[in-house]
C-alpha cells in the first residue's frame, strides 16, 4: 500500500508570526498556499448582549402606567425592565449596593433609583442601553423613603433621622427647603418619631404631604405655611401608608397586623380600625395581634365598591402557612397564597392621576422567585400567562448547551410539542405590561438553549433574535419509580438529594436524538416522535464498569474480562427470555455489600409517552461490591452509528442502542495498546511522602469540576493548579455522589480537612502495606503480565472488525459483567498502600474527559477514511478507536459492530476539553447523522424521510486529502496532521492557570477554537496555525455555576449562568457587537399622556377641585436658598449627551432616534395648532356676539335696558 505523503498536503503552509506563541513541528514547512486563514482579530470583540431570566434577588419594584414598563431592582444593585414580550433590558450600578426604592418618571423615559449606599441616580430610558444622567450620594444621612409626585421634577427623600430633603430632578440638586422631624412633631414629645416611612402628597392638594415615621406618628405638612396641620397617632409602627382618591381619607397597616382609617381633619381618633386576618373575640375585646401588614394599597371605582390590597397580616397561628396576599372588595375577601415570601406588590390602574377614579384592573407581585400578575376583573382572580422566560430556576439548572444555526424546523417541532403542555386556567386577557418595541436586528439564523435541572428535568429554550421563549420540557424522572419512604429512599439512592439531577447531554439537532446522563449513574436515550405512544416495558441496559485493581489478587488469564461475544442464534429483543437471577454476594442482604444493584429502579408499569422526547433505553451503571458506581464525566451519541459512549474514573462503554447491547466495557489503561509508548505503567516504590498542603496529589482540572455542582460560592486558589484527588481512597461514596444542588457537595470541605484525611490515610498506609513495600519488583511483574494478557484477549477479536461484545439479554433487564474486580476496595481497608500501588491506583483514576465520532485514518498506514471514535482522558491522552459497522438495513439490526483500539494518538498537557477534524482546506468535518424520521410513523413514511436528504454530510476524498484533528486540553492545543499522525501546530494555552470550556466554532464563514479560562481570559485562536486572536480578562471564576455552564456556539454567540436565576448571553464577534444597538429592544415610545379628570362644574365653580401648588418658587433657589454643600455630594453620570452620543451606535439607531425626536416636536407643534386654532374661533366668536349685543341695544336709552 502507498504510503500517504503529507509533505505535499503541508508544503506551503501560512506561516506562523514570529511573536506567536504557536509552533510547528521541527522540520515541518512552515507555509502553505492551500488552507488561506481569513480570521483576523478584527472579526473579534467581547461585549455583554442580553440577560435573560428572573431577576436574582429582587428587592424593588416601579410600574410606568403609561408607558407599561416594569422595573424591578436587585440587591446586588442591577435593574431588570420588562416590556411586552421579548422586550427586556439589564443594567447594573457600579457601587453593587441594594436598590432600596424605584420611581418612574411616568411618561418621561427616566427612572430614579435609591440604592442602600445613600445615593439616589437618574437613568435615562430614551436610549437603547440606559444609562445614568446624575448620582447624588448623601453623606450624612440614610435614605430610607422616596416620593415623586405625577407630574413634578421634584423628589421627596425621607431619611433615617426623620428628616426630608428635596431634590430637582432635572438638576439633580438639593432644594434650601427641609422639613426638619423636630419640628413636624409635637414640641412635648420626648422621644425621636424614627425612620421616614412613607412620603405622599394629598391627592386634592399638592401643597399638603403626608409623613408616616416608624413609631407611629403621621403628619399632614403644610408646604406653604411650612408647618403641621394634623398629626395622627398610634401605638403600633408604621409600615405604610395609603390615600382615598378624593384626599379625605388614609389607610395605615401596622405591625400588629392592623389598619387603621383616618379622616384628615379628626386627628383625635382614627375612623375605623380592623384588623383583617385576627380572631374577633366574642367579648368585644380588642382581637389578637398578627403578623404585620407590610404594605396596604387603597383603589377606588366607579362603579362599585374599592378595592383594600395588602400583604402579609396573617395570625401567629398559621405556621408553616405561605406568604399570602390579601384582596379586600366589598364584603369579600379573598386571600391568595404565593409560592415564595413576597417582595412587593402593585397595583396597575386605569389612570395615572391620583385624584381620580383608580379602576385598579391587576397586581403585580414580586416574588422571590418569581413574578405573578393577578387579574382583578375576573371572578376568582386568576392569574395572567407570563410571557417573560422567569423559569429557568424552576429547579436549579445542573448543566447548559447552546446551539445556534440549528435546522429550521427544529424550533416549529418543539414548539408544536411543548404547546400541548402548557396550563389551562390563566386569564383571558392579554398581559398588561405592554411597553417598548422589538429589535430590528437582522439575525434570522434560529438558537436554541438546553438547560438539565435537579430535578431531572430538560427545558428547550427558542433564543432567536435575542429572545428567549420555552418550546419544550422532558421530564427523565418519569423513567423511574418513586421512593416512597425515607427507608427505601436510603436503600436506593447514592445521593442526598436530587437522584434524578442531569449532570450532562448529547443532542443531535439533525436527527433529534438525546442522550442524557443524571447524577446516579444512569444514561437515558430518546428519539423525537410527534405521535404519543405507551411503552409497556421500558428498555434497561445494566453495565457494571469498574477498574481497580486488588494487589492480593493475581491476574486470572481465563477470567471473564470481556463481555460474552454474541451467539449466531441470540436474540436482539430483550423481551424473549426469562430475567437472570440475582447475584447471591450480599445484594439482596442488609449486612453484606451492595452488589450488581443500580442506583435506581426503572419503573415495571406502563409509561405513557406523549409527543415530543420518548425513551428509546435505559443505562444503569451497577454498585461493584459496596463501592457505588462513579459519576459519568462524558458522553456522546451518533445517530449515524446508532451507538452510545460514556466514560467515568473507572473507563468507557459502549452502547449499541439500535441491538440494545454493550460493546465494550474497558479500563481506561486498557485502551492503550501493549506497544504503546504512552500506556501507564506501575512505578517504582519511591520515598514515603510528606503529607502536606504544600504538595498535594495533582488531578486534571476537568475530574475536580465534575464534582463541584454547589450553589454556594467557591473560592479557588490562585495557583489554580493543584488540588487534591477528589477520586483519592480518602473520600468516602457518600462524598463522591453529592446532589448537585445539596449544600456542600465539594468532595473536600476545607484544606483542613483535606491534610488531615491524607495523613490518616497516609498512616495506614505504611502500617499495612509493609510486606508489599518488601516486593516491588513483584507488583510490577505482575501488573506487566496482567496487562498483556488483557490485551491481547480484549483485542484478539475485535481486529477482525467483525466481531463485537453482546450482553445476554433476558427479560426486561439486560446486565453484564465485566473482568474480576482486580481494583475492588472492601470496607476493611485490606488492599495494600504502598508507594508502588498508590502510584497505580493514581494513574488507574484517568477518567474519560470527552468524546468524538468521526469518519478518519485510525492508523498511519490506513488510505481510507472509517467510522472512527476519538476518546481524551483527564491526563491529556487522545487514543483512536476504529468503528467497523455491519451494512444499513436489516444487517444492522442482525450483525454486531466491531470495535478495536489503535493505540495512542497524541497527549497535552491537561485533560483533553475538545476535540475535532478539519478536511485539507480547514473546513470542518461535522460527526456524520442520520435524518430525523418519526420512530412510531408507517414504514413508507421513514423511507420517505431517509431520502429526503443525505445520511451524513460529505467526507474527505478516499486517500487523496488530508486531514487535521484539532484538539484542546486544559493547557495547550495541537493540531495533528491524519493519517501520518504528526503534529503540526502546538500552542500554550496558559500556564498560571487551567481552560475550563473549549469548543471549535464557526466565526465569519471560518473556524477557530474559543477557549474560557478559570481566570477570566476569554481567547480564540485560529485553525489550523493556533494563532491567538482574541484574549480579553472578561470574568474571574468566582463561582463554580459559571464554570459547569459557560459554552461556546457558532457564529461567535456565548453564554452562562451568571446567577441561579439567570442567562447571560454575551458575543465575540465584531459584527454582533456594532449592530448590537439595533438588534436590542427600545423601552420608550412615545404615547401621548391621558388628559387630566374633569373638575366638574360644581367643582369648578366652588373650588372643590384639586389644588395645584407652584414648587418652582417654593423649592427654587429664589424662595428656599441653597442646600449645604457637605449634605449631599452630585456626581455626573456617563449618560449625558456625550455618553448618549457614544453609546448610540449605528446609522439605525441614529434614525431611529432622529425620527422618535420628530415625532415628539411634531406632536407638540400639532397640538400647538390645535390651540392656537381653538383660541382663535373663540375670540372670533367672542368678538361677533360683542358686535351683536352692541347692535342690539346701540339706541336704546338707559331706562329701556
Amino acid at each position: 500500500m502507498k504510503k500517504f505523503n503529507i509533505r505535499k498536503v503541508l508544503d506551503g503552509l501560512t506561516a506562523a508570526s514570529s511573536s506567536s506563541s504557536a509552533t510547528a513541528q521541527p522540520g515541518t514547512p512552515r507555509e502553505n498556499d492551500v488552507i488561506q486563514e481569513t480570521l483576523q482579530s478584527e472579526h473579534f470583540q467581547l461585549c455583554k448582549t442580553v440577560r435573560h431570566g428572573f431577576p436574582y434577588q429582587p428587592s424593588s419594584m416601579a410600574f410606568d402606567p403609561v408607558q407599561k414598563i416594569l422595573a424591578v431592582g436587585t440587591q446586588n444593585g442591577a435593574l431588570r425592565l420588562f416590556g411586552r414580550a421579548g422586550v427586556e433590558c439589564y443594567c447594573q450600578h457600579e457601587s453593587g449596593a441594594a436598590v432600596i426604592q424605584l420611581q418612574f418618571l411616568i411618561n418621561e423615559g427616566a427612572l430614579v433609583s435609591a440604592l442602600a449606599d445613600d445615593s439616589i441616580h437618574l437613568w435615562n430610558l430614551r436610549q437603547k442601553i440606559p444609562a445614568i444622567l446624575h448620582s447624588l450620594k448623601f453623606n450624612r444621612e440614610r435614605i430610607t423613603y422616596c416620593h415623586l409626585p405625577f407630574q413634578s421634577k421634584w423628589l421627596y427623600i425621607g431619611t433615617e433621622r426623620g428628616n426630608i430633603h428635596i431634590v430637582n430632578v432635572e438638576s439633580f440638586t438639593l432644594s434650601g427647603y427641609v422639613i426638619m422631624w423636630n419640628k413636624a412633631i409635637e414640641l412635648s414629645t420626648k422621644t425621636h418619631p424614627g425612620p421616614v416611612v412613607h412620603i405622599s402628597d394629598n391627592p386634592m392638594d399638592e401643597g399638603k404631604l403626608l409623613i408616616g415615621f416608624e413609631c407611629g406618628v403621621v403628619v399632614l405638612w403644610d408646604l406653604k405655611c411650612k408647618k403641621a396641620d394634623y398629626r395622627y397617632n398610634y401605638d403600633e409602627a408604621i409600615h405604610s401608608v395609603a390615600w382615598h382618591h378624593e384626599g379625605k381619607q388614609f389607610v395605615c397597616s401596622h405591625s400588629d397586623g392592623t389598619l387603621t382609617t383616618w379622616n384628615i381633619r379628626a386627628q383625635a381618633k382614627s375612623a375605623q380600625i380592623i384588623t383583617p386576618h385576627g380572631k374577633q373575640p366574642k367579648d368585644g375585646k380588642k382581637p389578637e395581634p398578627c403578623k404585620p401588614i407590610l404594605k396596604v394599597e387603597y383603589k377606588t371605582t366607579r362603579a362599585g365598591d374599592p378595592f383594600m390590597i395588602l400583604s402579609g397580616g396573617l395570625s401567629y397561628d398559621t405556621v408553616g402557612r405561605r406568604a399570602c396576599l390579601t384582596v379586600m372588595h366589598g364584603k369579600s375577601t379573598a386571600v391568595l397564597e404565593m409560592d415564595y415570601p413576597i417582595v412587593d406588590f402593585l397595583t396597575l390602574c386605569e389612570t395615572p392621576y391620583p385624584n381620580d377614579f383608580q379602576e385598579p384592573y391587576a397586581v403585580v407581585v414580586l416574588l422571590e422567585k418569581d413574578l405573578v400578575v393577578i387579574d382583578l376583573g375576573q371572578i376568582g382572580y386568576p392569574i395572567f400567562e407570563n410571557p417573560y422566560p422567569l423559569t429557568i430556576h424552576e429547579s436549579p439548572v445542573t448543566c447548559c448547551e447552546y446551539f445556534v444555526d440549528c435546522p429550521a424546523e427544529l424550533i416549529p417541532a418543539l414548539y408544536s410539542v411543548g404547546s400541548r403542555q402548557k396550563r389551562q386556567g390563566y386569564s383571558k386577557k392579554e398581559w398588561p405590561i405592554s411597553g417598548g418595541n422589538w429589535g430590528q436586528g437582522t439575525q434570522s439564523y434560529p438558537e436554541i438553549i438546553i438547560t438539565g435541572h435537579a430535578d431531572g428535568s430538560i427545558k428547550f429554550w427558542d433564543a432567536s433574535a435575542l429572545m428567549l421563549q420555552v418550546l419544550y420540557k422532558l421530564k427523565t424522572a418519569k423513567v423511574f419509580e418513586r421512593a416512597r419512604s425515607k427507608e427505601e429512599k436510603a436503600n436506593t439512592d447514592i445521593v442526598e438529594e436530587d437522584p434524578f439531577a442531569i449532570q450532562t447531554l448529547s443532542w443531535c439537532p439533525e436527527s433529534r436524538m438525546l442522550c442524557v446522563a443524571g447524577v446516579s449513574a444512569h444514561v437515558i436515550i430518546y428519539r423525537f416522535s410527534k405521535q404519543e405512544i405507551t411503552t409497556e416495558v421500558v428498555q434497561l441496559l445494566e453495565v457494571r464498569m469498574q477498574c481497580e485493581f486488588s494487589d492480593g489478587d493475581s491476574p486470572d488469564p481465563g477470567g471473564d474480562q470481556t463481555p460474552t461475544l454474541p451467539t449466531p442464534g441470540a436474540s436482539s429483543s430483550p423481551q424473549e427470555s426469562e430475567p437472570p437471577t440475582q447475584p447471591s454476594t450480599g445484594s439482596n442482604s442488609s449486612d453484606g455489600p451492595r452488589d450488581n444493584k443500580p442506583c435506581l429502579q426503572v419503573r415495571s408499569s406502563p409509561l405513557k409517552q406523549s409527543p415530543g422526547y420518548q425513551v428509546e433505553l435505559v443505562i444503569q451503571l451497577v454498585w461493584v461490591s459496596g463501592e457505588p458506581p462513579q459519576p459519568i464525566t462524558s458522553l456522546a451519541i451518533n445517530s449515524s452509528y446508532g451507538l452510545v459512549v460514556f466514560g467515568n474514573s473507572n473507563g468507557l462503554a459502549v452502547v449499541d442502542y439500535l441491538q440494545k447491547t454493550l460493546l465494550l466495557n474497558m479500563g481506561t489503561s486498557e485502551l492503550y495498546s501493549p506497544s504503546d509508548p504512552y500506556q501507564r505503567q506501575p512505578r517504582s516504590p519511591r520515598k514515603t511522602r510528606q503529607p502536606s498542603g504544600d504538595n498535594p496529589t495533582k488531578t486534571s482540572c476537568m475530574s475536580r469540576l465534575s464534582y463541584l455542582y454547589s450553589e454556594s460560592v467557591k473560592k479557588l486558589r490562585s495557583s489554580h493548579l493543584t488540588t487534591l484527588d477528589s477520586n483519592d481512597g480518602s473520600n468516602t461514596s457518600e462524598d463522591r455522589c453529592k446532589s448537585p444542588t445539596s449544600g456542600s457537595t465539594s468532595p473536600c470541605n476545607s484544606d483542613d480537612e483535606r491534610k488531615q484525611k491524607f495523613i490518616e490515610k497516609a498512616k495506614m498506609s505504611r502500617k499495612i502495606s509493609l510486606s508489599s513495600e518488601q516486593k516491588p519488583d513483584l507488583a510490577e511483574e505482575k501488573f506487566q503480565r496482567w496487562r498483556s494478557l488483557a490485551n491481547k484477549k480484549r483485542f484478539c477479536y475485535m481486529n477482525e472488525g467483525k466481531a463485537a461484545a453482546r450482553m445476554t439479554q433476558k427479560g426486561a433487564v439486560c446486565r453484564t459483567k465485566s473482568g474480576p474486580n482486580y481494583y475492588a476496595k472492601d470496607n476493611a481497608f485490606t488492599r495494600s498502600r504502598s508507594s508502588s500501588v498508590t502510584s497505580i491506583d493514581r494513574e488507574s483514576r484517568e477518567a474519560i474527559s470527552s468524546f468524538h465520532f468521526c469518519e478518519s485514518f485510525p492508523r498511519k498506514t490506513d488510505s481510507v477514511v472509517s467510522p472512527c471514535l476519538l476518546v481524551g482522558t483527564t491526563q491529556g491522552t487522545v487514543m483512536m478507536v476504529a468503528l467497523s459497522l455491519p451494512p444499513p438495513g436489516d444487517h444492522r439490526l442482525q450483525q454486531p459492530v466491531g470495535i478495536s483500539s489503535c493505540g495512542t494518538l497524541v497527549t497535552l498537557k491537561g485533560g483533553i476539553l475538545t476535540m475535532a477534524l478539519l478536511d485539507a482546506t480547514g473546513t470542518l468535518l461535522p460527526p456524520s447523522y442520520e435524518p430525523w424520521y418519526d420512530p412510531n410513523a408507517s414504514d413508507e413514511e421513514k423511507e420517505k424521510s431517509r431520502r429526503r436528504r443525505p445520511a451524513s454530510p460529505p467526507s474527505t476524498q478516499e486517500g487523496q486529502d488530508s486531514q487535521f484533528a484539532v484538539l484542546c486540553s486544559e493547557k495547550q492545543a495541537k493540531v495533528v496532521a491524519m493519517p501520518s499522525q504528526t503534529r503540526i501546530y502546538k500552542h500554550n494555552i496558559t500556564e498560571s492557570s487551567f481552560v475550563l470550556r473549549a469548543d471549535v466554532v464557526q466565526m465569519a464563514g471560518a473556524y477557530c477554537i474559543a477557549c474560557f479560562c478559570a481566570n477570566g481570559h476569554i481567547m480564540t485562536l485560529s485553525l489550523p496555525s493556533l494563532r491567538p486572536l482574541l484574549d480579553v480578562n472578561y470574568l474571574p471564576l468566582t463561582d463554580m455555576r459559571i464554570a459547569r455552564t459557560f459554552c461556546f456556539s457558532n457564529l461567535g454567540q456565548a453564554l452562562y449562568l451568571t446567577s441561579p436565576t439567570e442567562i447571560q448571553r454575551i458575543t465575540y464577534s465584531q459584527e454582533t457587537c456594532d449592530n448590537r444597538q439595533e438588534m436590542l429592544s427600545e423601552l420608550f415610545t412615545p404615547v401621548e399622556t391621558p388628559e387630566a379628570p374633569n373638575k366638574g362644574f360644581f367643582k369648578g365653580l366652588f373650588g372643590g377641585g384639586a389644588q395645584s401648588l407652584d414648587r418652582e418658587d417654593l423649592f427654587g433657589e429664589t424662595g428656599a436658598g441653597k442646600a449645604s454643600r457637605s449634605l449631599a455630594q452630585h456626581i455626573p453620570g456617563p449618560g449625558g449627551m456625550e455618553g448618549m452620543k457614544g453609546a448610540a451606535s449605528g446609522i439605525v439607531g441614529d434614525l431611529a432616534r432622529a425620527r422618535i425626536a420628530l415625532d415628539e416636536r411634531g406632536q407638540k407643534l400639532g397640538e400647538l395648532e390645535d390651540r392656537t386654532a381653538a383660541m382663535m374661533s373663540s375670540a372670533d366668536s367672542f368678538s361677533k356676539h360683542a358686535h351683536d349685543m352692541m347692535l342690539k341695544y346701540k339706541d336704546k336709552k338707559w331706562y329701556q335696558l
